[in-house]
């Protein structure tokens, strides 16, 4: 069985299976890590998702965790999965260059948090994905595996395309409004951002503090729920608190739990695409009984705008200096963005900043109802061109209340191209979220199957 499992080409594999038949003894960490590089290798020159890789640290390492296994050491979850990392978070040996030329050469002395845990669990850092400039609107070089006249959405790019793609079963991004949720939707990917102040910030781009998380591509929910491996408490980032539990051991509970999930279309839906909207109606059909029409309360309404203050502020302070220094090699959103954020008044800052508890503890009875929120993860398929990297919306409610959300590759547009499916959870429950999202695939699985 194992020599049958190692035949096929490893860089197919999801990041859970790949480490399943790395402790199985089935496959081995290099030449999964060897198989990853060659995809890269064949691709990349078509759809740029990497700006850095360290091809040689990266089959030492797989070759180190082969060793591991072979003297008989405890193994983690990730023991042996490739992993690409977002170029807004430091790595050791690696570049960050934050998506823009004034950083261009910029080496960390040190891993940000998050990558010192990820070795510590045993993955395999294959190199940088890309990012747009300083994690903001203007894309980089990246585009969509499923078309490449389409953008891959943003800021996330690399990393959403290069799970896509193939390149690697895992990657890291970030989120300050729909930078993990987006790109995995355009792209056909599973993609998790956790509860805001479970993933440890240190050595991550600062960009607006109030906002940013961090987040997951994988293939599969159990792929994501991977992340797990990484998360807890961090002495040296504050806003990092949270201990959402075992992801992974919950999200593969048997038998998985038969939810009620609210469909909530957002005071945004004008801005859903028909195929979006016809696929919701669909979804809704599928779940019969544990799918409910629900609305949100009347002060989500101005969400968004409130996302969008707070964002302009916090990225103006932190990342201003950018434009004062070298604003000719700036894009122009982004120097508009630094303008508009030191416009911003302080009164309106900080009622912004009120708001996300406000909007936070709203939804509580919500979820007392409900185990999760069905939404749409973003209005429709990848937009075509590489101008943009498409819109957030339907992202920047639950970025704003820092809940848990994950995406699912489970409806097409009209051009074949995926659309994700949007489910949000309760503050600090994900594990059930996951649970949940797997329930969901199984059941669009089977509908597939009993349909003639």
């Amino acid at each position: 069985m194992a020599e049958q499992e190692a035949t096929a080409n490893p860089a197919d594999l999801s990041a859970h299976e790949a480490a399943r038949q790395i402790a199985a003894g089935a496959l081995k960490a290099q030449a999964l890590t060897e198989a990853c590089l060659a995809r890269i290798d064949s691709a990349d020159d078509t759809l740029g998702a990497w700006v850095n890789i360290d091809r040689q640290r990266a089959v030492f390492e797989a070759r180190e965790r082969d060793r591991r296994r072979a003297d008989g050491l405890p193994l983690s979850a990730l023991h042996g999965v490739p992993v690409g990392v977002k170029d807004i978070i430091d790595a050791k040996g690696l570049p960050t260059e934050n998506g823009t030329v004034v950083d261009a050469g910029n080496r960390p002395w040190e891993d940000a948090a998050l990558v010192r845990r990820l070795r510590n669990a045993g993955a395999v850092i294959v190199g940088k994905t890309v990012t747009a400039e300083l994690a903001y609107f203007h894309p980089g070089k990246t585009r969509n595996p499923h078309d490449p006249q389409r953008t891959p959405g943003g800021s996330s790019s690399g990393s959403a395309a290069a799970v896509a793609a193939g390149m690697v079963p895992f990657a890291v991004g970030t989120q300050t409004n729909g930078s993990v949720i987006r790109p995995a939707s355009f792209c056909g990917v599973v993609g998790y951002k956790p509860s805001q102040g479970a993933v440890p910030r240190t050595g991550v781009l600062k960009a607006a503090p109030s906002l940013d998380q961090i987040g997951f591509f994988g293939r599969t929910v159990e792929d994501v729920a991977l992340a797990g491996e990484i998360m807890g408490p961090d002495a040296d980032d504050p806003g990092c608190h949270l201990n959402p539990g075992p992801l992974l051991a919950d999200s593969l509970a048997e038998p998985p739990v038969t939810p009620d999930l609210a469909m909530v279309k957002t005071p945004f839906w004008d801005r859903a695409e028909a195929a979006t909207r016809q696929g919701f109606e669909e979804l809704l059909a599928v779940l019969g009984e544990h799918g409910t029409n629900a609305e949100l309360p009347e002060v989500f309404a101005r969400g968004a705008g409130w996302l969008a203050t707070v964002m302009a502020a916090e990225m103006a302070r932190n990342l201003g200096h950018y434009v004062d220094k070298s604003a000719e090699q700036m894009s122009e959103p982004f120097r508009s963005l630094v303008t508009q954020g030191r416009e911003v008044a302080a009164v309106d800052y900080l009622a912004a900043l009120d708001m996300q508890g406000v909007m936070r503890d709203s939804l509580e009875p919500l979820f007392e109802r409900f185990d999760a929120i069905l939404t749409p993860a973003a209005p429709g398929e990848a937009p075509a061109g590489l101008d943009s990297t498409g819109d957030p919306i339907f992202c920047s409610l639950w970025t704003f209340c820092g809940l848990p959300a994950v995406t699912l590759p489970l409806l097409a547009g009209e051009n074949g191209l995926p659309i994700g499916v949007q489910l949000v959870g309760a503050y600090g429950q994900d594990a059930k979220l996951l649970r949940t999202a797997r329930w969901l695939v199984q059941q669009c699985a089977a509908d597939v199957e009993d349909t003639p």
